[in-house]
C-alpha cells in the first residue's frame, strides 16, 4: 500500500519558518521605554540603551567641564625663588678684583670660568674656603660672600649668577621630537613652556590628553581647555604627551564610506563622524537606527556597564543634537539598515534553504504519484 505524502506539509513548514523571521530580520536594537533616557535592555544587564536628547547633551557637557577642570593642586602651586643645587655652575664676580672673579685669567671663558657645586653641596672660594651653598638663593649666597670677604677686602662688591642649571629639571616624553630634560631656571617654568621647548611632533602629538605626574599623582590635561592659565612646574615633574594613533572612532553599517577615523582635536562630534563617512546611505539606512556603542572601562563593568546611545535621525532637528554629542576614542557608530533592506538580505540568505524545500516537495510529489 502506497503512503500519501501531502506537499502541503512542506509548504506549512516553510511558512512557519518564514513567519518566525519576518518580524525581526537583520540587526537592530530597541528600547522598552522610548524617550525616557537610560533603559537597561532586557536579557543583558551589562548594557544600557540611552536616547541622545538635548538633556543628555547638557549632562555630558557638564561632566566634561568637570573632568577637564584644572586640578586645584596644580592651580595652587606657585614656584619659590630658585635655590642653588648640586650640579649648578655659579659665576661669582667681585668688582675690582679679577683674581677672585676669574682666578685662571681673563682667557678662561664660559663654563670653565664658573664654580661647580659639588656633590656634598659645597664649593671652594679664595679667602673663605669651603662654603655650603645648596639651598641658598643667588641673593642669599651673594650676601654671605660679601660678609665673609669683608674680613679681607674693604667693602667688597659681589654678584652671583648661574652659568649652567644642572640641579633641577623636568622630563618630557612621548610624542615629542625627542625625549628630553628641561632645566628649571630662575625664571618660573610652565607646562606650556616645557611643551614648546620639547619640540612636539604636530602630526603625532595628542595635546588633549597630556599627563603631568608629580609626587606619584598623575593629572590629565587638555591643553586647548587651559584658557591661558599657566601651570607652573617644579623639579622632577614628568610630562607625557600621548600619540594620536590611539584617538580613533569607527563608523560602520549603512553609511557611504565606513571605516576608522582618527582625529587630532580634543573631540569629534557624531555629526562630524557621519559627515566624514559621506553621510547615511539613503537607499538602505534606517534613520531611527543610528547608534553609538561605547564600551565599559576594563575593571568597571559591574558599576559602569557598556552604553549604547541612539539617535533618531529621521527628525531633522536630531542633527543639531548630533553636532553637540561628542564621541570618545574607541566609540563605534553603527547605522542600521531599513526594514526593506533587512528583509531583502534575509531573503537572499534564505534562498538556498528554499531550494532544499523545493527539492523535498518535488521528491514528495514523485513518491505520491508512484
Amino acid at each position: 500500500m502506497k503512503r500519501a505524502h501531502r506537499p502541503g506539509a512542506f509548504a506549512l513548514l516553510a511558512s512557519v519558518l518564514l513567519s518566525g523571521c519576518v518580524w525581526a530580520p537583520g540587526q537592530h536594537l530597541s528600547r522598552t521605554e522610548p524617550g525616557h533616557g537610560q533603559i537597561r535592555t532586557s536579557g543583558n544587564d551589562q548594557l544600557d540603551l540611552v536616547a541622545i536628547t538635548p538633556r543628555l547633551i547638557a549632562q555630558e557637557q557638564a561632566g566634561r567641564a568637570n573632568a577637564s577642570a584644572i586640578p586645584q593642586a596644580l592651580l595652587d602651586y606657585r614656584p619659590e625663588p630658585y635655590r642653588i643645587g648640586v650640579g649648578d655652575v655659579l659665576y661669582i664676580t667681585v668688582w675690582e678684583h679679577p683674581e677672585l672673579t676669574v682666578p685662571a685669567g681673563s682667557q678662561q671663558q664660559g663654563a670653565l670660568a664658573g664654580r661647580l657645586v659639588q656633590a656634598d653641596g659645597t664649593l671652594f672660594y679664595p679667602y673663605i674656603g669651603k662654603i655650603k651653598v645648596v639651598g641658598l638663593t643667588p641673593t642669599e649666597l651673594r650676601d654671605q660672600l660679601a660678609r665673609d670677604l669683608a674680613k679681607v677686602i674693604q667693602e667688597p662688591q659681589v654678584d652671583v649668577s648661574i652659568l649652567n642649571y644642572g640641579s633641577q629639571r623636568v622630563w618630557v616624553t612621548g610624542a615629542a621630537q625627542q625625549s628630553s630634560t628641561i632645566a628649571i631656571t630662575v625664571a618660573p617654568l610652565t607646562l606650556q613652556d616645557a611643551l614648546s621647548n620639547a619640540g612636539l611632533n604636530p602630526t603625532q602629538a595628542d595635546l588633549s590628553g597630556v599627563r603631568l605626574t608629580r609626587d606619584g599623582v598623575s593629572y590629565t590635561l587638555d591643553m586647548s581647555r587651559l584658557g591661558g592659565q599657566p601651570i607652573y612646574l617644579r623639579s622632577d615633574d614628568q610630562i607625557y604627551v600621548p600619540f594620536l594613533d590611539s584617538k580613533e572612532v569607527f563608523v560602520v553599517g549603512e553609511v557611504n564610506q565606513p571605516g576608522a577615523q582618527s582625529f587630532r582635536t580634543g573631540s569629534v562630534s557624531l555629526s562630524q563622524a557621519l559627515g566624514r563617512s559621506r553621510g547615511l546611505d539613503q537607499a538602505t539606512s534606517n534613520g531611527n537606527a543610528v547608534y553609538v556603542i561605547r564600551g565599559a572601562q576594563l575593571g568597571s563593568l559591574e558599576n559602569h556597564p557598556s552604553v549604547v546611545y541612539q539617535l533618531e535621525a529621521k527628525n531633522p532637528a536630531a542633527f543639531a543634537v548630533a553636532s553637540q554629542f561628542e564621541l570618545l576614542p574607541g566609540d563605534v557608530v553603527f547605522v542600521g539598515a531599513a526594514g526593506i533592506t533587512r528583509w531583502s538580505r534575509f531573503v537572499n540568505q534564505l534562498l538556498p534553504f528554499t531550494g532544499i524545500i523545493r527539492n523535498a516537495t518535488s521528491v514528495s510529489n514523485d513518491l505520491s504519484n508512484n
